[in-house]
C-alpha cells in the first residue's frame, strides 16, 4: 500500500510540474504571437490598432526615428506613419523570450525594408522588449529598438555612417527635447 501511494504521490508531482512547463510555453508562444501581430500589423498598415497591443503607459523607443509615450501618443505617431513613408515591411528573426510569473522580458532581430521620399532603404536591429500581463492578455510596457543601420539601397550599410533615415544619430537630441516638452505640458 505504501508503494502504491509513494507512486501515486511521485505521479502527482510530475503532473503538476508538466502543467507549470505547458502554462510556460502558453505564456512563450501568447507573448511571440503578440510580437507577430505588431509586425503584422505595420506590415499591412493597421495602424490605428497598433496601440492596442500596449499598455496605457507603454514607451516606445525606436533610437533617432521616433519616440513614444502612452497609447495617445502611440496612435498619433503610428497613423502619421503613411504621410512620411511610402512603404514599410517588417520581418523578425530569433524571438527569445523570458516569463516570470505577470512579467516577461524578450529580444529579437529586426530586418526592415522601408522606402521613404522614393529611396529605398535597408534597416536592421536589434528590439528588446519589457511585458506585462494585464487582465489575463499580454501586452508590450516597453519596447527599444537598437538601430545597426538605416541605409539607402544605393549605398549599402558599409559606410562611414550607416544610420540615414530620419537625419540620422544628430535626429536622436531633436526627439528627446521634443519629449521633454511634450512632458512638461
Amino acid at each position: 500500500m505504501s508503494e502504491n501511494h509513494s507512486n501515486l504521490s511521485s505521479l502527482n508531482a510530475r503532473i503538476v510540474e508538466l502543467e507549470k512547463a505547458v502554462s510556460r510555453l502558453d505564456d512563450i508562444e501568447a507573448l511571440r504571437r503578440l510580437r507577430m501581430t505588431y509586425h503584422d500589423y505595420v506590415n499591412e498598415g493597421r495602424w490605428a490598432e497598433i496601440a492596442n497591443l500596449f499598455t496605457e503607459d507603454a514607451s516606445i523607443d525606436f533610437g533617432y526615428v521616433a519616440i513614444m509615450k502612452g497609447r495617445e501618443d502611440i496612435i498619433e505617431q503610428f497613423v502619421d506613419i503613411p504621410n512620411h513613408t511610402d512603404l514599410l515591411k517588417q520581418f523578425i528573426h530569433n524571438h527569445v523570450v523570458d516569463v516570470s510569473g505577470d512579467t516577461a522580458t524578450g529580444f529579437l532581430y529586426l530586418e526592415a525594408k522601408y522606402a521613404d521620399k522614393g529611396e529605398s532603404l535597408f534597416v536592421a536591429g536589434k528590439i528588446t522588449d519589457r511585458y506585462v500581463r494585464v487582465n489575463n492578455r499580454w501586452l508590450i510596457q516597453d519596447t527599444v529598438t537598437h538601430l545597426y543601420f538605416t541605409t539607402p539601397l544605393t549605398k549599402g550599410w558599409a559606410v562611414e555612417n550607416p544610420h540615414y533615415m530620419r537625419g540620422g544619430t544628430s535626429n536622436r537630441l531633436n526627439l528627446e527635447r521634443a519629449q521633454k516638452t511634450s512632458d512638461a505640458d
